[in-house]
């Protein structure tokens, strides 16, 4: 008898989502847990991967059964290649957690371009509205930390504005070393702006020095906003003391 004989008969979809409940149990035997990811693994189906996926929206005890098992998820899902692109897309278009396992995923079966474009168009429909939890944004911005697509810096500049401080200093810190002109009122305006946080503020400052940017056309109220250790020369460059 197969591992999915007692399944009985149906869709692989139907198969796959009778499966889900014991995918993401997170207590009680792990022996449950496992036997469901092989049944899954077999039916190598995009409908499988949707529900593999979930896996790494939770972690059990202990620490090294989670390890093995994502991995084993990650190699299943890995292993079906074209397959399961649209599937790891829909999850993390749908879904606010594990986004950093999803791009993990797309790394190993995409063109590293491509990939790119997941996560900026993802980026993009996001845009800078209220989220309940930012760690989804986050995550995406600072997967492309670093990376010199021409698309990024457009996706990013408009998340200068998001709710989160911790997306606006994540968008601060990946457009720093990019020098992105589009990119300087926008900061200068966080910058200034009464609302803005401590810790933003402080972030702004930094990537406006690192892009050196000059602060034309903001110089009396940035001057207002510069910490002990910052201060403008003459061209309004933003310079460290000492």
């Amino acid at each position: 008898m197969g591992l999915l004989d007692f399944l009985g008969g149906g869709t692989a979809a139907d198969k796959a989502s009778k499966l889900k409940a014991k995918v993401t149990q997170k207590y009680g035997d792990p022996a449950t847990r496992q036997k469901a990811i092989s049944q899954l693994g077999e039916l190598k189906t995009p409908e499988a991967v949707a529900v593999l996926m979930h896996r790494f929206t939770l972690t059990v005890d202990p620490h090294t059964t989670d390890a093995d098992e994502k991995g084993h998820v990650f190699e299943i899902i890995c292993g079906l290649e074209g397959d399961a692109v649209q599937p790891v897309k829909d999850f993390l278009k749908r879904t606010d957690t594990a986004s950093s396992w999803a791009l993990k995923v797309l790394e190993e079966i995409l063109k590293p371009e491509d990939v790119i474009g997941v996560a900026c168009d993802e980026l993009k429909r996001l845009g800078a509205e209220y989220t309940r939890d930012p760690e989804k944004k986050v995550v995406l911005i600072h997967y492309l930390d670093g990376k010199t697509d021409p698309r990024i810096a457009d996706v990013i500049v408009p998340l200068l504005h998001d709710m989160s401080d911790d997306v606006k200093m994540a968008a601060l810190n990946n457009l720093a070393s990019r020098k992105y002109g589009p990119a300087r009122e926008k900061m200068l305006e966080l910058l200034v702006a009464e609302e803005t946080g401590k810790r933003v503020q402080v972030a702004a400052i930094e990537a406006i020095a690192a892009s050196e940017f000059t602060v034309q056309g903001f110089r009396e109220k940035a001057e207002k906003r510069l910490g002990e250790g910052w201060h403008l020369d003459k061209s309004g460059a933003l310079k460290k003391r000492g």
